[in-house]
Parts: structure tokens; C-alpha cells; sequence
């Protein structure tokens, strides 16, 4: 069983995908597979707005973070909080992007895959959407943000994806 959140589903799903190794399943969480849902409203209009902020990383970093935070973190930006948000700036300025890897909609098809989602963001929904469709069983836990692994019922969800899927 291999279990990946949000940036970590692009190298888990292109691993179970070249079948070169051996898996029982897969648990993706918000998963940013933005390549297979290429063309959908929300995630051009998330890929244009990451784009032009990281065309401004190198020369501008604050010029980056201007773009980039309110879109990823909420919130204006705040040049009150500069001094202690850079690093975390910078990290993001040059991440690796999880478009560009080549993840094709029927990936997990071959794989048994539980995708959660929290329903916070239509990026997600509509990546989690077009898993089912390929097969995956889906399941929100709303209100949980980005993060629905570490609500209480995340747990509860996995076992039953387990004994559901008989691993």
C-alpha cells in the first residue's frame, strides 16, 4: 500500500502506472495530479497564476509571494510578515510543479486507489472526480482543508477502503 498527499501523488501514481513495481494499492490524498485534468476552468486558472508568479521567482521573490500566497496560504500579502515568510517563499519558488510529469487520467486504472478529498478547493474535486471515473473510489471528509489525514475519521475511511478492497 502506498499512501501520498497533495505533490507526492505525481511520483506515486507514474510508479504504480509503469507497473514496475509491485503494489496492492494506492491512497492518494488531495492529490495534485494537474496533468490528467488539463483543460478543466480551475486548474488553468491555478497553473496560469503559478506560472506568472514564478516567472517573478528569480528576479523578484517578494513580487513572487505577492501572487503566490494568497493563492496557495490565503491572505494578502503582508510586508510585516516578509522577514519571516521568506524562506518558506523561496521554498515554494522553486519546487517542482506538479504539472509537466505526463499523468494520464487512466493511471490508476490497473490499481486498486482510495482518493480523499475536503472538499475545500474545485482543483481537487475535479482531479479526485476524474480517479473515479477511472475507477478509484472517492471520499470527502469536509471541512478538513488541505489536510484530511489528520482528521479522525481519515483512519476509519482506510480500513474500510482495506476490508472493502480485501488486502
Amino acid at each position: 500500500m502506498l499512501f501520498a498527499h497533495s505533490l507526492g501523488a505525481v511520483p506515486a501514481v507514474l510508479a504504480a502506472a509503469s507497473g514496475r513495481i509491485d503494489l496492492a494499492g494506492l491512497v492518494l490524498v488531495e492529490p495534485a495530479l494537474y496533468d490528467a485534468v488539463r483543460g478543466d476552468e480551475a486548474i488553468e486558472r491555478h497553473i496560469a497564476i503559478v506560472s506568472e508568479a514564478r516567472d517573478q521567482a528569480v528576479a523578484d521573490l517578494r513580487g513572487f509571494w505577492m501572487i503566490f500566497r494568497p493563492l496557495m496560504f490565503g491572505g494578502p500579502f503582508d510586508p510585516e510578515t516578509w522577514a519571516t515568510e521568506q524562506a518558506v517563499a523561496e521554498h515554494w519558488a522553486f519546487t517542482t510543479l506538479p504539472w509537466g510529469h505526463g499523468v494520464r487520467a487512466n493511471a490508476t486504472r490497473d490499481v486498486s486507489t482510495l482518493v480523499i478529498t475536503g472538499c475545500w478547493n474545485p482543483e481537487y474535486e475535479v482531479i479526485a472526480q476524474m480517479l473515479e471515473e477511472s475507477g478509484a473510489r472517492h471520499r470527502v471528509i469536509s471541512g478538513t482543508g488541505h489536510r484530511p489525514q489528520d482528521h479522525p475519521n481519515f483512519a476509519v475511511i482506510v480500513e474500510e477502503f482495506l476490508t472493502e478492497a480485501a488486502f
